[in-house]
């Protein structure tokens, strides 16, 4: 099941600086400031499900090994967006749901995530901050010569000097902003190079890659758009095809079509996608050219459980059970249909068979198998409850979904405590640090001083919170 949620960007310069895929601005660098502004102040909206992260996290793993990216435990983190877009951030990859959802094959995304990791193995965020620091000072010593000289002027009675100074300084913002998105261009371009190696390395098409510059260039000529090239941060659609086309055709993998198998995957994942995002209208338009699919057939499901029919969505739903009964996602969206209709033990049934059909053992599914033994009200389920969200919890400890099942959990039983504690941490992976601390203060009323519980609350009691300007 699709979760929404929100984290905090702690590198938002890089994820902000990347974040459009063309900008185009009349002042790119104040533009490029306001926007690092902004991403230090607000979240990120997140999604978590795990069949979409399984399958992102089969795309990228052999990419991110052959550049030399294992050992740096890279993440791939599912953003809430619309728009056909990747950037990283730190040592995680942020792909918009979007993208996902107008990807028609698999390779096209993967062409995307080989993009990105060319970024992370070339430390080309790190070079970016350099650059925003040196564009910076570069337009700050432009500004201060042109002030001097408009001072001279005005001090001379010599208008033409005044007009020179503002000139100056017009002129040197002008230059540290064309500097700094020719460096970003020249970054996008070694990425784009990178990305065919690493395609090529893993036995991998770049056609995907191509496909998307094309829709890229096809998209900006619709808008009419005239772009000037030395005003944008990415090189242009056609420039890019037109670099990498010759690289691409090279590869003996060229024509190697994504397997049936991945295919189906990525074809189930978009009619997810569009039913959560855009409910049955999405779905059918996702699928006009093939609406018999299996990802059409899933979509319908879950959008028909979405609106509330969820007796005729338990019928497509089993329907497509049948044809693939060790799928362990189909079993995933049955345990949620069931809840929707108060059958919390059958749901318990339903969840805890997709974990046990799931190769990944995916924390998301424990999470919910926990919640609905949570929802049965039974002593021993309840037990059993906290025990299965706790273990869930270890193993995805900034999962806010996690803490609000325990903290109910544990109010069921009665331990209050703990159930405030839990409450904190969820509060405090949600980005609410003020709510978090007041639970956690509650929490450490009833729990023993210096216990490796009163120890927790006290560390987010300690967090220290930013300061509005």
């Amino acid at each position: 099941m699709i979760a929404f949620h929100k984290i905090s960007s702690r590198q938002s310069i890089i994820a902000m600086a990347r974040s459009a895929l063309i900008m185009l601005t009349a002042g790119a660098f104040c533009a490029t400031q306001t926007a690092v502004a902004t991403a230090q102040s607000a979240s990120v909206p997140i999604v978590r499900d795990a069949e979409i992260e399984a399958l992102v996290t089969d795309y990228a793993t052999p990419i991110i090994k052959t550049a030399g990216l294992s050992k740096h435990a890279i993440s791939i983190v599912l953003v809430n967006n619309r728009s056909f877009n990747a950037f990283v951030d730190g040592r995680r990859i942020f792909i918009n749901t979007g993208a996902l959802l107008q990807a028609e094959t698999p390779n096209e995304i993967i062409g995307v995530l080989a993009h990105e990791a060319g970024h992370l193995a070339g430390g080309h965020q790190f070079q970016l901050r350099e650059q925003l620091a040196n564009a910076k000072t570069m337009a700050v010593v432009a500004s201060l010569l042109g002030m001097g000289a408009m001072v001279a002027g005005a001090a001379s009675r010599q208008g033409g000097l005044a007009q020179a100074g503002a000139g100056i300084a017009m002129g040197g913002t002008e230059a540290a902003m064309r500097g700094l998105l020719n460096y970003q261009r020249t970054e996008e371009m070694a990425a784009d190079r990178s990305a065919i190696t690493y395609l090529a390395n893993t036995g991998q098409s770049a056609k995907g890659m191509l496909t998307t510059f094309e829709r890229f260039s096809n998209a900006l000529s619709l808008t009419g758009t005239r772009a000037d090239p030395y005003r944008i941060s990415h090189p242009l659609p056609r420039e890019r095809i037109a670099n990498l086309e010759t690289l691409a055709h090279a590869s003996p993998y060229f024509d190697k079509p994504d397997s049936p198998a991945l295919q189906q995957r990525h074809d189930l994942m978009r009619g997810k996608i569009a039913a959560y995002t855009g409910g049955g209208a999405s779905v059918l338009q996702t699928f006009r050219k093939d609406p018999k699919n299996i990802g059409a057939r899933y979509g319908d499901a879950i959008a028909t459980y979405l609106n509330g029919s969820s007796q005729s969505a338990m019928s497509k739903i089993d329907a497509l059970i049948k044809e693939q009964p060790k799928n362990p996602y189909f079993q995933e969206i049955k345990g949620e249909i069931l809840l929707k209709q108060n059958k919390a033990e059958e749901a318990a049934r339903a969840f805890q068979k997709a974990s046990a059909l799931d190769p990944r053992k995916s924390s998301l599914i424990r999470m919910s198998y926990g919640r609905s033994l949570m929802l049965t009200g039974t002593p021993a389920n309840l037990k059993e409850s906290v025990d299965i969200i706790k273990a869930s919890i270890g193993r995805d400890r900034e999962s806010p979904a996690g803490y609000a099942y325990l903290a109910q959990a544990y109010g069921q039983m009665g331990d209050m405590p703990r159930s405030d504690l839990a409450s904190a941490e969820e509060k405090y992976y949600s980005g609410k640090i003020q709510e978090a601390q007041i639970f956690a203060i509650r929490a450490q009323r009833g729990l023993k001083s210096g216990s490796p519980e009163w120890i927790q609350a006290q560390d987010i009691i300690s967090t220290k919170t930013k300061k509005r300007k």
